[in-house]
């Protein structure tokens, strides 16, 4: 159970931080999460005077101010229709639309839940978070640093042709994923995330060397066979059993944990199965695009 002594609706970034420096403080966002947890609050700080709940999109990036809400990314036609529907798909499954309509991404993001659906998907692309104090700083770094008083901003999210696809697993429509997977590709690179493991999301270790590998074992002829007969014939059966041999091996360089939902070695199967299709996903976006 949470207590609120003191409610401070700031009017710039600035006087945020300052009363961030408190221990008794805390930024809310949405405020949705706050069940999960058990604090006393001295002061409150709300953020929506701020003008930080907007998507701008430029012809190099997308920006999200903290405040947006999960719903706003969700619906967003720039960023799914860059991300081929990547957002929808991470966003569509948690909880119910009147939650999402309040929960924002910068408390998703900056409480960095073993659970996070959003934070799995950005973690695929190039995220850069933006802190008051700390400025730019990768999300690949963010994810793993310690919390501190600083105050997440925006995020940046770079438009560089990466495609990516999301995968998830849920026991229950609305419920926490049993394993989240979040793949992108730029070029012949592969990216990898899995998250709900159940700790935090991680980069699936080697997977950018793993996916040189990938390149090697499936070229070209390979990849358009499997795009046109995706269950038949010698080449797309080739093809399978290659994504399937990567899938397993990037699953097995990851830590996997148990919890009420499911045991690490149901976690590590789910991982195969997740990261095949999401990648099956991104060959099949390929030769959308060519046709």
């Amino acid at each position: 159970m949470y207590t609120i002594q003191g409610y401070e609706k700031v009017q710039s970034l600035e006087e945020a931080y300052e009363l961030n420096q408190k221990k008794n403080s805390a930024i809310i966002g949405g405020g949705m999460w706050l069940r999960l947890g058990s604090r006393a609050i001295g002061n409150a700080i709300d953020l929506s005077n701020l003008e930080l709940n907007r998507i701008e999109e430029t012809e190099d990036e997308f920006v999200i101010g903290c405040m947006t809400s999960l719903r706003d990314i969700e619906c967003h036609e720039g960023l799914n229709q860059y991300f081929h529907g990547m957002m929808k798909e991470a966003l569509k499954g948690i909880v119910g639309t009147q939650f999402r309509n309040t929960a924002t991404i910068g408390g998703s993001l900056y409480q960095r839940f073993g659970f996070s659906d959003p934070l799995t998907a950005f973690l695929a692309l190039d995220t850069t978070v933006e802190m008051y104090a700390g400025g730019m700083i990768p999300l690949d770094e963010f994810v793993s640093m310690n919390y501190d008083r600083d105050i997440l901003v925006r995020i940046h999210v770079k438009k560089n042709g990466r495609q990516a696809a999301y995968q998830s697993f849920r026991n229950t429509k609305t419920d926490f994923p049993v394993l989240a997977v979040g793949v992108s590709r730029l070029n012949k690179q592969w990216k990898i995330t899995i998250g709900a493991r159940p700790a935090r999301a991680v980069v699936a270790e080697n997977s950018e060397k793993l996916s040189e590998k990938l390149a090697e074992s499936l070229p070209e002829s390979l990849t358009e066979s499997m795009a046109e007969k995706p269950a038949g014939g010698p080449a797309g059966d080739a093809a399978e059993g290659v994504i399937r041999e990567f899938a397993a091996e990037v699953s097995g360089k990851v830590r996997f944990g148990s919890n009420m939902r499911a045991s690490g070695e149901y976690r590590r199967m789910l991982s195969e199965v997740l990261i095949y299709r999401a990648v099956k996903d991104i060959l099949s976006q390929s030769k959308k695009k060519e046709m």
